[in-house]
């Protein structure tokens, strides 16, 4: 798996051995971080209601947790935080702890077919000659466990808010692992035993290499609790004089290196709500291939001509192709946060364009879309719906830190000289957060997240007018699933492929508990359609949350012969139901 997007300062004097002090952090300690970690769950977590009435998991129910820690050393007490979290069963949210540690067997896997096929090898790692397999090959079973198996225990790091997606990622970590995540990682071995059925259907046995990179983590530093004594935190006589130890030397510094999702199109009195803008998964959560990738899983349709995607400046791949005597345009749509917000729809705003006046029809692909700025996909809902549509609202938990941001972008815009319309809209979206902050675990009625606070937007005036097919996965998440529901929900394009991720709402990263130095991610609202989702699998909700958005097309990608031949099957597919669209 690549490595989180976690910087570590090691500050050595000399290289040394990780102390092997398996319960470093106390009982009161995990108590603390424990009880800590559910307090911010429980102050700021969006979908609370829903993951306990549609999961049926309450996290303010401490009680077998704090059982369980009790007899764990510290690497089983980060496995037990790891579970806590991921049985909220939140694409955005997980728990990671400061490492560098990482290990890899040199090739990557997802399932295809219902197998866990390789569908990538490093050959300078795994040369040919030595190691005979090839893409396409079947992963049957490491160290003798049955990858099922493997998938199976591996589903808690990898929570992606469906049964189909999280499974994916689970078997990406049978291949590719971290510490950060992964807190027993430096148990293994320094290679494995691969059983590879190879395409003539022999079984083969291989014994690869684990490439290992950093530092292992096999408890935390250990540190004393703070005491009550006469109403005063005090030392014990025999800590008298520890700190001399240390005086003098640089402090030991764990930093999350979070960069911001930065919209240069919006104006400044958005400023202070932008971090409820950030609707994404981490990209280096996930291991599927070209995840967040410019470019399709897919090789491009015959007779394909390139449009954009050749120089590095492009933020989407688009061009034409022709079928059935019909012109079909394509975009890619990446991720939903482009370097530059400007850039990217002055791009995608000379696409139109051309798209208008020479195709018609259009496929956007927006598989394996991590997802990113809420603004960025109401803009391009503007470019692709011809006239008003309703944009997604956001159910926000109400904390005293929004209450004063939503106060902060009605006062600056006040300033500002908005039109009376908008400061009209901003001063109700306020006024309910205010509300919804003084109930019991409130939560807003859905508002929007735009400049002019309606959830009534107009299109963009030259906005593309013919037929859409929008291509979705699994791994279309957040902004990703975002998307494809506004096309869905306004009726203007037909969805093609498979559900998506369901990840459904804004999230925010906060650093963890004291005594674990961890870092996490909390969902702070809820995506609501406007609309009643009707599924088989949860309860009638207007959420994207673990529903997802449900194709009107059903085709899957991933199967065996997609993988070998560049999508071909599945290409003729969407090809075929983009021209019926006419």
């Amino acid at each position: 798996m690549r490595r989180l997007t976690l910087v570590l300062l090691f500050l050595l004097t000399f290289p040394a051995a990780t102390p092997r002090a398996q319960e470093a952090v106390s009982r009161d300690q995990r108590i603390s971080d424990l009880t800590a970690l559910a307090a911010m769950y429980d102050k700021n977590y969006g979908p609370y209601e829903w993951k306990r009435d549609a999961l049926g998991f309450d996290l303010l129910r401490l009680t077998p947790w704090l059982q369980r820690i009790h007899h764990s050393d510290d690497l089983d007490f980060h496995e037990a935080l790891i579970e806590y979290v991921a049985s909220l069963n939140d694409a955005h949210d997980f728990i990671a702890f400061p490492t560098t540690f990482s290990a890899s067997l040199g090739l990557s896997v997802d399932i295809y077919d219902g197998k866990v096929l390789i569908d990538a090898i490093n050959r300078t790692a795994l040369p040919a000659a030595q190691f005979p397999f090839a893409i396409g090959d079947e992963l049957v079973s490491l160290d003798g466990v049955p990858v099922a198996t493997l998938i199976q225990s591996f589903r808690k790091y990898g929570i992606a808010a469906n049964q189909r997606s999280t499974d994916r990622n689970a078997a990406a970590r049978i291949v590719s692992r971290s510490q950060q995540i992964m807190p027993h990682l430096p148990d293994i071995d320094d290679t494995a035993l691969a059983v590879i059925r190879l395409a003539t259907n022999e079984l083969r046995t291989f014994t690869l290499p684990w490439i290992k990179v950093g530092i292992p983590v096999t408890s935390q530093g250990p540190v004393p609790s703070p005491r009550r004594g006469n109403g005063r935190i005090f030392l014990t006589e025999n800590a008298q004089g520890a700190a001399s130890a240390i005086a003098g030397a640089a402090p030991s510094l764990f930093q999350i290196a979070q960069p911001a999702l930065v919209d240069d199109t919006l104006p400044a009195y958005m400023d202070s709500i932008r971090p409820l803008l950030n609707a994404s998964v981490s990209k280096d959560y996930y291991s599927v291939l070209n995840f967040g990738g410019r470019f399709p899983i897919f090789a491009p349709p015959p007779g394909f001509v390139l449009r954009l995607g050749s120089a590095q400046a492009h933020f989407f791949t688009s061009g034409t192709y022709m079928s059935a005597g019909k012109r079909i345009g394509f975009i890619r749509i990446p991720s939903m946060s482009p370097p530059s917000t400007l850039t990217a729809l002055q791009q995608l705003d000379a696409e139109i364009a051309f798209f208008n006046a020479n195709t018609d029809a259009l496929v956007i692909d927006v598989m394996r879309n991590p997802g990113g700025l809420v603004s960025f996909v109401e803009a391009l809902c503007q470019r692709f719906i011809p006239g008003s549509f309703r944009t997604m609202g956001f159910e926000i938990r109400a904390t005293g830190a929004w209450l004063f941001s939503f106060a902060s972008q009605l006062t600056n815009a006040q300033l500002s000289g908005a039109p009376a319309d908008i400061i009209a809209n901003l001063r109700n979206s306020y006024n309910e957060v205010l509300r919804a902050y003084n109930e019991l675990r409130g939560r807003t009625v859905p508002l929007p997240l735009n400049s002019t606070g309606s959830l009534v937007v107009q299109s963009a005036p030259f906005a593309y007018t013919k037929p859409i097919l929008v291509l979705t996965d699994e791994f279309s998440a957040s902004g990703g699933d975002m998307f494809p529901a506004l096309m869905q929900d306004n009726q203007r394009a037909t969805i093609f492929g498979m559900r998506t991720m369901g990840a459904g709402g804004s999230v925010v990263g906060f650093s963890g508990p004291a005594y674990t130095e961890s870092f996490f991610r909390i969902t702070v609202s809820l995506m609501n359609r406007g609309r009643t989702i009707q599924t088989p699998d949860f309860p009638p909700a207007p959420y994207i949350e673990n529903i997802g958005v449900r194709p009107d097309i059903v085709r899957d990608y991933m199967t065996r012969d997609n993988l070998m031949n560049g999508g071909a099957g599945f290409v003729t597919a969407f090809t075929q139901a983009v021209v019926a669209l006419q």
